[in-house]
């Protein structure tokens, strides 16, 4: 998948872990949207995360 292109979130890995201690891996996926941003100055199309989205660290084109 994709990595968000302003802050590099990208899909972490880790374990499962039940009560008993049992374990499987599994993954963690940022919330990615392709958005059309300015990038030195021309419009892109890019992914970025909700979060960087909402805190409004960016403007859509």
């Amino acid at each position: 998948m994709a990595k968000d292109f302003f802050n590099g979130k990208h899909t972490q890995f880790g374990n499962t872990r039940s009560h008993a201690l049992n374990h499987s891996r599994r993954s963690w996926k940022p919330n990615l949207h392709k958005v059309r941003v300015l990038v030195n100055g021309k419009p892109k199309k890019v992914w970025v995360s909700a979060r960087t989205l909402k805190s409004g660290k960016i403007k859509r084109v």
